[in-house]
């Protein structure tokens, strides 16, 4: 896809939050790494300060909340990107296949990462887990275990709550569903969702528990990640009470385990860094670094024996889908078809 210089400036302009402004191309110094970022500055900026402190590398950083691999994209030969951070495989898969990547050779990420969460040509690396969860009333929903299937469930109809079907999140859940069911069989069990909602999806998963909370729903579809951010939201008080309104139920930790996905980051192709780039990205997969993220953003470490945070592993243990990302990336464009078909984001009644 081209993109147009007008588009590009306006992108920059009206979705950037700059913590270091870049000139049209920085110099190639052995001490910095640049950093384009979709994750938010408080969750990776004490990551980035303990890194530099450890090797003396200065970090550059842009955070954006979209537009950064069109920017990427179009700077070519030009961008001073050495790292894109992102969240979600669709993102990942999306910049691969900008052709905005170029593959990491390191025996030290291979050892950290499991292959389930990277790609098997080293273009894209997982760094923290999250779950896709489902948040019951503590007072209305008696059940403490789930399935996904079971949302298509008529016992449901009119108490669940959920985000758009075409986010990144839903279509990589959903085209989980497809690896495991088969595309018929999920697109039925996408019409019994549907038809269980109560009422079109809207909002982000926050919005979901606020949705419980507000007894809209019973049900909600959503990251555990976010019961970390609602409770530990002092700014938003009234957040906390959402989230201690609702317990978290991992689906089908019985049988094939819950739906898993991955922030994660690429090493830009054209990186003019590239040897402090994969430093910082081993540094993030070590076990100090992998304690870090996960303390920092509530989530899932990816590396194998480090343990989540007290908060974390408060909400309990859970079984992972076993699915390779790579697999559920393939799928991801039948599962956002699949929401078109369906009419899924136009609502219960449509």
């Amino acid at each position: 896809m081209r993109f147009s210089s007008a588009r590009v400036i306006a992108l920059a302009l009206a979705s950037f939050v700059l913590s270091v402004v870049f000139a049209e191309r920085l110099p190639a110094e052995a001490g910095e790494v640049n950093i384009y970022s979709y994750r938010q500055p408080y969750l990776i900026n004490p990551l980035l300060k303990t890194f530099t402190k450890e090797t003396g590398i200065k970090v550059n950083v842009i955070f954006a909340e979209k537009g950064l691999i069109e920017r990427i994209q179009a700077e070519g030969r030009n961008s001073p990107a050495d790292l894109l951070l992102t969240v979600d495989i669709g993102n990942l898969e999306q910049a691969t296949a900008a052709g905005i990547a170029q593959p990491v050779q390191s025996a030290t990420l291979e050892e950290a990462i499991p292959p389930a969460y990277r790609a098997a040509d080293g273009e894209w690396w997982g760094l923290t887990r999250r779950a896709r969860v489902v948040y019951a009333s503590k007072e209305r929903v008696k059940a403490d275990h789930i399935t996904y299937e079971d949302l298509a469930d008529p016992k449901w109809r009119g108490k669940i709550c959920v985000r758009s079907g075409q986010h990144v999140y839903n279509v990589a859940l959903i085209a989980s569903m497809i690896a495991h069911r088969g595309e018929a069989e999920t697109e039925a069990w996408l019409r019994g969702v549907k038809a269980n909602l109560a009422r079109k999806p809207a909002g982000d998963d926050r919005l979901q528990v606020k949705g419980v909370y507000a007894g809209e729903c019973d049900l909600a579809i959503g990251n555990t990640y976010y019961m970390g951010a609602m409770l530990q939201n002092d700014k938003q008080p009234e957040q906390k009470e959402w989230a201690n309104s609702v317990k978290l139920l991992f689906p089908n930790t019985e049988d094939r385990g819950t739906h898993v996905n991955v922030s994660g980051a690429i090493l830009a192709k054209n990186a003019p860094h590239k040897e402090n780039a994969v430093k910082l990205l081993e540094f993030l997969a070590s076990d100090e670094g992998q304690r870090m993220y996960a303390e920092v953003n509530n989530e899932y470490p990816v590396k194998k024996g480090i343990p989540p945070s007290d908060l974390v592993k408060s909400w309990g243990d859970f079984k992972p889908d076993p699915i390779t990302l790579d697999e559920i990336g393939d799928l991801r464009k039948k599962a956002s078809e699949l929401v078109d078909k369906v009419g899924f984001d136009e609502g219960p009644s449509s």
